[in-house]
């Protein structure tokens, strides 16, 4: 099995608003794909031309999957073009007076992130905040009831894959109830089985009945569920669980390597040799592009050491050529008379402003008419 091949299993982030030498590398030897931060993002003619870039980067074989953090409040890479979102905390609490509130919102973000050209959003976020002290999670939740969190999460879902835009849900199995930020630290939650499947688990179970295109890991050892392996890297939570019990056959997306969580604690080969053995599909590298390059060359090396089947890994590419199949097919890049049409128009921000009032005003689009002249 070649490195082109085994190059599908990485989706990578990258530093500046163009593409970089390093990342066009990348893309050119088959990269699974990218991922914005807003350390990308300027403003919409520039987001044009870098996702333009990326598409014509492109290996032969396969289109590279362009993904975003776009969730609402504070997580907004597209805070300065896409039509402002509130927190999920907000939209749980007005979706109690019009249910319908959460599909709608997937639907209007679908379609702006489709017409910048994004494939992936790794939104709606369905851990419960069941911890007032959870520094990471708080009103990136829709709510601290299970039930709820479900049926907000699995509308939004079905919205935004229904405009063409793959979801995410994250972070199973269950990063809510924790009191330290896995970007800085390896989080424990010593919940049993009994208040996982009464707590934690349900809204991911509604994800999946809603037809979920992909679920995010969690750094967070469950030891009542494996004491040696945070879930990330756990055959016991995501293939005996996610996988097996749950019937999960989406993508399974690692949350970033790069995180303390994870890199404080573990090298790179076994973060993807566990990984790739515990049910991983992709692996998320968000910043350091030699990462990428390096696990690449990881992962070729386990396939010909025989430390991993290549049945293992087809298993892998087989899903992802599935979910580039119907997410993407031959995609396009942007073109800007139809993301002005569509991007922050008027009525996005009407309807955003007639629920979600306390959010950021509504505003005009975010083109001035010199820069529509350029």
């Amino acid at each position: 099995m070649d490195s082109q091949a085994l190059a599908q299993l990485f989706v990578f982030g990258f530093e500046g608003t163009s593409l970089p030498k390093d990342a066009l590398s990348l893309l050119q030897k088959n990269a699974g794909g990218v991922i914005l931060f807003s350390r990308n993002i300027e403003e919409v003619h520039q987001l044009t031309s870098l996702i333009t870039e990326i598409h014509s980067a492109r290996h032969a074989d396969s289109f590279p999957l362009v993904s975003v953090d776009q969730e609402g409040g504070r997580v907004q890479r597209l805070k300065n073009i896409c039509t402002p979102v509130p927190t999920m905390a907000t939209v749980g609490a007005a979706a109690r007076h019009d249910k319908d509130i959460p599909y709608k919102l997937g639907a209007l973000m679908g379609r702006e992130l489709a017409t910048l050209g994004f494939h992936l959003d790794f939104t709606p976020v369905v851990d419960v905040n069941s911890n007032p002290d959870n520094p990471v999670i708080g009103e990136r939740a829709f709510d601290d009831n299970p039930e709820w969190v479900g049926r907000c999460g699995a509308g939004l879902i079905r919205g935004m894959q229904g405009a063409g835009v793959g979801a995410c849900a994250k972070h199973f199995p269950g990063h809510g109830d924790t009191d330290t930020d896995s970007h800085y630290a390896l989080p424990t939650l010593n919940h049993s089985l009994e208040r996982l499947k009464a707590v934690e688990w349900p809204p991911f179970e509604a994800a999946i009945q809603a037809d979920v295109s992909s679920i995010m890991t969690a750094h967070v050892l469950f030891p009542e569920l494996d004491n040696q392996w945070p879930a990330t890297l756990s055959p016991k939570i995501l293939n005996d669980i996610l996988i097996q019990q749950m019937a999960f056959d989406g993508l399974v997306f690692s949350d970033d390597l790069e995180m303390k969580a994870l890199a404080d604690h573990h090298s790179l080969e076994e973060m993807i040799f566990r990984g790739l053995m515990a049910g991983v599909d992709i692996f998320l590298i968000c910043k350091e592009t030699q990462w990428t390059e390096e696990a690449i060359h990881i992962t070729q090396r386990l396939v010909e050491q025989k430390r991993i089947s290549p049945e293992r890994i087809q298993r892998s590419l087989d899903k992802i050529t599935r979910w580039k199949q119907r997410y993407m097919g031959q995609p396009e890049p942007p073109n800007l008379d139809e993301i002005k049409t569509v991007i922050r128009c008027q009525p996005h921000l009407d309807w955003m402003a007639s629920w979600a009032p306390s959010e950021p005003s509504k505003t005009a689009r975010p083109w001035s008419p010199v820069e529509d002249q350029q």
